[in-house]
């Protein structure tokens, strides 16, 4: 049985009945894609017959919030503490003299599209993309390790290219290019829920190390090994590592590329990696991520974190949705149990300062499910008069990955109060309620009903 990382998740999947297997042949130029995107990418497929290649692909892994929920042992109403735990708990790791990553080790004649099923998504994609690689590097000056999901265009041979986002990243590169140093970098494949969730963690929360955070989410320490070429751990059960370095005095254009909200990326100029070696496990599994549902899925269970302890200053916070088609990061609803009025707006307040990339935020009572759209829509059209409820902000900062943004450099945010009023007023906002709805048993009615 396995002990960690991707088989072993695959293994709980199985056992859960959470897995779809494709034995049919599947190109991955394109037609992968789409069949994860049928399922919109909630459905983990492991993919086992890939024109040109004897391996095979998981994909749609991490695209299911209550799937997620189940994985890392929590469910909806703990989820936010029990990741607020980890954080400022972290546990140690565990390094290992060896392990399965290092069953294969390349160092010569390195062809990454020659050895592994590399997807193409989209009609002008530049290239095929590495999508769910995590990658990681380690602070010269202070040792600290820091990972994070990085897109990755295949360039040819042993080359490909990076997209930098980070500012803390960015930061880095441009000391080492002004000391004319190379940035010594791993990039992993085949991992499981926790190093996932770990990786998303805000990098500028110092001193954090997401491999210990990594620990604490799983329950027992992380195992690692040190990569061959390079001075970087990787996890031991991972199915594939690509190492390198950045060197300081080279970038390619990289872009475009199908991405958050199913607009194509800007076409820049990058870094890039320069691969040293590949350490992969016997009949590795490659890890894909369908444009960016899945990673964004995780980076907005983190930021619902980061959320709920913002406005939770303002007002008696029920839950915080960063919402899937806000792309994870631009649009917040916040459910309170609204106790004096204000309360609203100043929930407003704290959400759209907790994050540049929060664009539009609606505060609703706690009797709305945040998680249902039409609950949301109807609290919008009843409970809001826009002279008295809307809040706007104009030229702020707000997020590269807006088209809209883009365009003039900054962002107009807005708050919406859809709170009903307190008191004699507020009864009329009352929902009618059938006794006892929750209780009933729909099959006990149609025996024979299907979902």
């Amino acid at each position: 049985m396995e002990r960690q990382m991707l088989r072993a998740d695959l293994e709980k999947l199985r056992k859960n009945e959470k897995l779809l297997v494709c034995d049919k042949e599947v190109d991955p130029k394109y037609e992968l894609g789409a069949v994860l995107k049928h399922f919109s990418n909630k459905k983990p497929i492991l993919f086992n017959n890939l024109k040109g290649s004897k391996l095979s692909i998981i994909g749609g892994m991490f695209g299911d919030r209550h799937i997620f929920y189940d994985m890392l042992g929590t469910n909806h109403e703990k989820r936010i503490f029990k990741f607020m735990d980890t954080i400022v708990n972290p546990q140690r790791t565990k390094l290992l003299d060896n392990g399965p990553i290092k069953e294969n080790i390349i160092t010569r004649n390195i062809d990454i599209s020659n050895t592994f099923p590399i997807p193409t998504f989209h009609e002008n994609d530049s290239s095929s993309f590495i999508t769910a690689g995590i990658v990681v590097i380690r602070d010269p000056e202070t040792g600290n390790r820091y990972t994070s999901i990085r897109r990755l265009q295949v360039n040819g041979g042993d080359n490909l290219s990076i997209l930098i986002a980070s500012p803390m990243f960015t930061n880095q590169l441009k000391e080492l290019k002004g000391k004319k140093k190379d940035l010594e970098v791993a990039v992993i494949l085949g991992y499981d829920y926790p190093f996932l969730l770990a990786s998303q963690l805000s990098s500028e929360l110092y001193g954090v190390d997401k491999y210990e955070v990594d620990s604490a989410l799983r329950g027992e320490p992380l195992e690692l090994v040190k990569c061959h070429t390079i001075d970087l751990e990787v996890p031991a059960h991972c199915e594939i590592v690509f190492e390198g370095v950045i060197p300081h005095d080279r970038e390619v254009q990289e872009g475009p590329f199908g991405e958050l909200m199913g607009y194509y990326g800007k076409v820049a100029n990058h870094p890039v990696i320069e691969v040293k070696a590949v350490m992969f496990r016997n009949n590795p599994i490659f890890q894909v991520s369908f444009p960016c549902r899945e990673e964004h899925l995780s980076n907005g269970l983190i930021r619902e974190v980061e959320l709920y302890m913002h406005v939770r200053k303002f007002a008696d916070v029920k839950d915080v949705n960063v919402t899937i088609g806000g792309g994870c990061r631009f649009h917040g609803i916040v459910s309170i149990n609204k106790k004096q009025e204000g309360d609203g707006k100043g929930v407003i307040l704290g959400a759209l300062g907790s994050n540049k990339d929060l664009k539009h935020v609606i505060v609703v009572d706690d009797d709305i499910d945040i998680f249902n759209g039409d609950d949301i829509e109807g609290a919008l059209a009843t409970r809001v008069q826009g002279s008295r409820d809307v809040v706007m902000i104009n030229g702020a900062h707000g997020s590269g990955l807006d088209p809209s943004h883009n365009m003039r450099g900054i962002t107009d945010k807005i708050g919406i109060d859809a709170t009903k009023p307190l008191g004699e007023n507020g009864m009329k906002f009352n929902k009618a309620i059938i006794p006892g709805y929750e209780k009933i048993d729909i099959e006990k009615y149609f025996p024979n009903l299907k979902d």
